[in-house]
C-alpha cells in the first residue's frame, strides 16, 4: 500500500469540488471525479508508478476500481 486515506484528509471537501465541477459540466450518474490525493503523501522512497503496476481505488460498499499504468 503507498497510501492510505480517506476523502476527510481531502484540502477541499467533496461537495464543495462537486460544486465547483458542475459550474461548468453537466454531471451525469457513473462520472467520475478524480481529486487526487491528501496532502503529506510526498514522494520520499523515489519510487515511481511504472508501466505494468496496477493502481487499486477502493469505495467502501461499493467495490474496487484498478487501472493499470501504461507508457504513453
Amino acid at each position: 500500500i503507498r497510501q492510505d486515506a480517506s476523502t476527510a484528509l481531502q484540502i477541499f471537501p467533496v461537495a464543495a469540488v462537486i460544486e465547483f465541477i458542475s459550474g461548468f459540466v453537466t454531471l451525469e450518474p457513473g462520472d467520475m471525479i478524480s481529486t487526487g490525493t491528501p496532502a503529506g503523501v510526498g514522494n520520499t522512497t523515489g519510487t515511481y508508478l511504472k508501466p505494468g503496476d496496477l493502481m487499486h481505488g477502493t469505495i467502501a460498499s461499493i467495490g474496487t476500481l484498478v487501472t493499470p499504468v501504461a507508457a504513453e
